[in-house]
């Protein structure tokens, strides 16, 4: 994904359709002196509505849609016609979308798979002809009822990306590296800070045809939870994540102090990243020797799983894999 063509957030005015009216009207035939009323219901407004798709990955296609206006329904007729409903206004979006109300920030819902439609901004409801007044005294009801008003309201959709592991770490950990060297996914990668400036999938195949998904997230900073850096502005996409894969370099000054700093970042942000599943992958790990790793593990966290890896070299990604694939399913 391009850096300007990745959109996880927008805002815009959501209206549906109003109902149509309903008709007054009273059956007039040869040979039927006093035909009675016939009016028929007005039409359901169009409803605004978003629909899952695994073939949409961002909210690009949102982002100058500043107002989504769905149709008004027709108004009824006599013979008991119906009039036609508006038509819905359905907008594709990734799995992971979340709609708020603009204005409280309350999430409304959340769009998880693939087909799943939900209705946005409903539309008004059509109005009762004169044929459902008619009464033993009124036979002759010469009124009906109106449309609803459709529903005007500013709506922000916000995406969090799906992914089994989500990779944490500082810029040039080597996440991006390891994303493209066990998956088809091919994200620029550079010498230079911030590499990665918006998230990456890549579907990691395993064993037997299995496969899980992974997502490479920009390089969190010391402060990115204050707004410092570009981590609070992909931090959100960490919350769908099922396992956190931290990555520091086996270069690092400190691997004990780093992956304090990281997990201080997310506490300061969310408090319940801390409850997911996390591993410890120690990168660039083509530069140690056997010794040299056997001292480093001391500096790792007693409580958590480790593993020395090199994204270039291949050194302990099948290894990796297999650890992943565990926390993954023993869930």
């Amino acid at each position: 994904m391009a850096e300007t063509n990745f959109i996880d957030y927008v805002k815009f005015c959501s209206r549906s359709g109003a109902g149509g009216a309903g008709s007054v009207h009273f059956r007039r035939e040869k040979h039927v002196p006093k035909g009675g009323p016939d009016g028929g219901d007005g039409g359901r407004g169009g409803h605004i509505i978003l629909k899952g798709s695994t073939q949409v990955w961002t909210l690009l296609h949102l982002k100058y849609k500043k107002h989504v206006i769905a149709e008004e329904g027709k108004g009824g007729e006599g013979g008991r016609r119906k009039g036609r409903d508006g038509k819905d206004v359905v907008l594709e979006v990734p799995l992971g979308t979340i709609a708020k109300d603009a204005e409280t920030f309350e999430t409304r819902f959340e769009i998880t798979e693939e087909g799943q439609e939900v209705i946005l901004t409903r539309g008004g409801r059509g109005g009762l002809g004169n044929d459902h007044f008619k009464t033993a005294t009124n036979q002759a009801p010469h009124f009906a009822q109106p449309g609803e008003e459709g529903i005007e309201e500013w709506i922000i959709l916000e995406l969090k990306l799906l992914a089994d592991v989500g990779l944490v770490g500082f810029p040039n950990a080597g996440k991006s590296t390891l994303l493209s060297s066990i998956s088809a996914a091919k994200p620029e990668i550079g010498d230079y800070p911030f590499t990665t400036l918006v998230p990456n999938l890549g579907v990691i195949p395993y064993r037997n045809e299995k496969s899980f998904v992974m997502a490479d997230i920009p390089g969190i900073i010391e402060g990115a939870a204050e707004g410092k850096g570009l981590g609070l502005r992909f931090l959100r996409h960490i919350e769908r994540n099922s396992i956190l894969l931290f990555m520091i370099p086996a270069d690092s000054d400190n691997i004990k102090n780093q992956y304090k700093i990281l997990l201080g970042e997310l506490q300061k942000y969310n408090p319940e990243l801390l409850d997911k599943k996390r591993l410890l992958a120690i990168t660039k790990a083509d530069m140690l020797d056997e010794e040299l790793m056997e001292q480093m593990k001391k500096e790792v966290p007693k409580d958590l799983d480790s593993i020395f890896i090199s994204a270039v070299s291949g050194y302990n990604l099948d290894k990796l894999k297999d650890m992943l694939w565990q926390a993954i399913t023993v869930q």
